[in-house]
Parts: C-alpha cells; sequence; structure tokens
C-alpha cells in the first residue's frame, strides 16, 4: 500500500514539473543594475498594503515588483549604455482603498475614480563619465487612471506601471534617441 501511495506521489509531482509548476531558482544575475531603486521609510508610505490590515511581507512583495519593474523597464528602452540612475521613493499610495466595512471582502481592493494612484519620489541620472545628467523630485499623480484601456487587468499594479512607464517616457525617453 506504501508503495502505491509513493508511485501516485510521483507521478503527480512529475506532472505538475512537466506543466511547469515546479521550477528550479534561476541564476542570479553577476551583472550589476544600472538602476537602482530605494524606499524610505516604507513602512509610513500611505497604503502599500496587499490586504486591509497589511503585512510587513506583503508591502515588501509590493516594493519588490515596483523595484524590478522599473529596473527592468527603464534599462530596457530608456537607459543608453553606460548611465546610472538612482530612485529613491518618499511616499506610495496605490489605486483603490481596502473598504473594511464591506463584509467579507477585506483583501479585495476597491478600485474607484476618488482612489488614484500617487506616488513622491526623487532621482538622479548620472552620465557615463560621472557627471549628474538630471537631479529632480516627482509628484507623479494620475486623476484618469481608471480610463485606461488595456486586455490584462489581472496585474494588481497595473496603474501604478501605468504611470511609472508615463514616467519614464517623459524624463528618459529622449535619451536613448542620441
Amino acid at each position: 500500500m506504501k508503495t502505491s501511495h509513493l508511485l501516485l506521489f510521483a507521478s503527480v509531482f512529475g506532472l505538475f514539473a512537466a506543466a511547469g509548476t515546479v521550477r528550479a531558482a534561476a541564476p542570479a544575475s553577476s551583472q550589476p543594475s544600472p538602476i537602482e531603486v530605494n524606499f524610505s521609510t516604507p513602512e509610513k508610505f500611505t497604503d502599500v498594503k496587499d490586504d486591509v490590515i497589511g503585512s510587513d511581507k506583503g508591502r515588501e512583495n509590493i516594493l519588490l515588483e515596483i523595484r524590478e519593474y522599473i529596473q527592468k523597464q527603464t534599462a530596457k528602452n530608456y537607459l543608453p549604455e553606460g548611465y546610472k540612475l538612482v530612485v529613491t521613493f518618499t511616499e506610495i499610495d496605490l489605486a483603490g482603498e481596502f473598504e473594511p466595512w464591506r463584509t467579507g471582502a477585506s483583501e479585495v481592493r476597491i478600485v474607484r475614480s476618488n482612489y488614484p494612484p500617487r506616488m513622491d519620489l526623487s532621482y538622479q541620472l548620472t552620465a557615463p563619465n560621472g557627471a549628474v545628467v538630471k537631479k529632480e523630485g516627482q509628484k507623479l499623480r494620475n486623476m484618469t487612471f481608471d480610463t485606461l484601456v488595456t486586455l490584462d487587468r489581472s496585474d494588481p499594479l497595473l496603474y501604478e506601471k501605468e504611470m511609472l512607464n508615463e514616467w519614464m517616457k517623459t524624463e528618459f525617453g529622449a535619451l536613448k534617441k542620441k
């Protein structure tokens, strides 16, 4: 009987592995990113929560996704070879809100036009020779975020990423064209 359980487990595990559910960790890149993303006192940010109460782990996961998104998109689309960008967020308020008075919906972020995404940040862009090209503070707001037309609404940071895309395009879009 124990052998049949073991065979069943091995078969199920094999199916999941074949379907790509069980994955080995990707090798870490030895190449440092030219984009550094920091979060100044993230525990004081207005809203970086994964549910009505929020958790440190939930906040860390959201911030990690924002960091990786900026690093990937900026490096790929806007930052010329040799340039370095340091971005520091001082405030984040994600689109939508958790409405605790909604019974049974404490893990559902309600997205309405009166809950727009907001991010305050500063950044410094340096050229390959180390000269500071640009150094500014920005207050990102997207008051029309809820008019975004997209087929993929499964990304919980959809509105924030769209706002960051617009910011990167505006601030750094001309760099790669030079």
